[in-house]
C-alpha cells in the first residue's frame, strides 16, 4: 500500500460447509449508519499468525470451529478514522466447518447465518469480501465439492 498514513492488518475467513458459507451482521455499522453484511474477521493477537487469527476470529464471531484449507488472498483499502487515513490489509482464508452453532457468536455480531457461497459473492456489502467469497467458491469447484 502507498505510504503516507497509518496501517492496520486483519485476518478473516470464508467458512464453508455443503456449498454454503457463514456471513455476519456486525453490531458496528457502516460509515453511513447502515447495517453491513460481512465475513468474520479481526486483528491478530500478539504474535498470532494471520491464519490462526482468522480461525480464532471465526470462532469468536460465529461460534463455530473451522480448519484451514488455504489462503484465498488479500484485500486492500483505505478508510478514515478520527480524521486520519488508514491503509488496511485483510488476509482471507478458506476454512472448512468442523463443529459449533451460529447462536454462540460473540457480542460484536448481531446475527450470523449460513448463505449459499454464490449468493454471498453477490450480497456481501463490500466488493473485496464478495471477491473472497467468489474465490472460495472457485476453490470448492476445483476440489470437487458442492458450491
Amino acid at each position: 500500500m502507498p505510504s503516507g498514513g497509518d496501517s492496520e492488518f486483519s485476518a478473516g475467513g470464508v467458512v464453508v460447509r455443503e456449498g454454503r458459507c457463514i456471513v455476519i451482521v456486525p453490531t458496528r455499522r457502516a460509515a453511513d449508519g447502515s447495517k453491513v453484511l460481512a465475513l468474520p474477521k479481526g486483528h491478530p493477537d500478539g504474535s498470532e499468525s494471520a491464519a490462526d487469527a482468522a480461525v480464532r476470529e471465526v470462532r469468536e464471531e460465529t461460534g463455530v470451529e473451522a480448519t484451514l484449507v488455504e489462503k484465498l488472498g488479500d484485500i486492500r483499502y483505505w478508510y478514515m478514522r478520527g480524521g486520519r487515513r488508514i491503509a488496511k490489509v485483510v488476509s482471507f482464508f478458506l476454512l472448512e466447518y468442523v463443529s459449533g452453532e451460529l447462536d454462540d457468536h460473540d457480542h460484536e455480531v448481531e446475527r450470523a447465518e449460513w448463505m449459499a457461497v454464490d449468493e454471498a459473492a453477490r450480497r456481501l456489502t463490500y466488493k473485496g469480501e464478495r471477491d473472497m467469497a467468489a474465490a472460495g467458491g472457485r476453490v470448492l469447484s476445483r476440489r470437487g465439492k458442492p458450491q
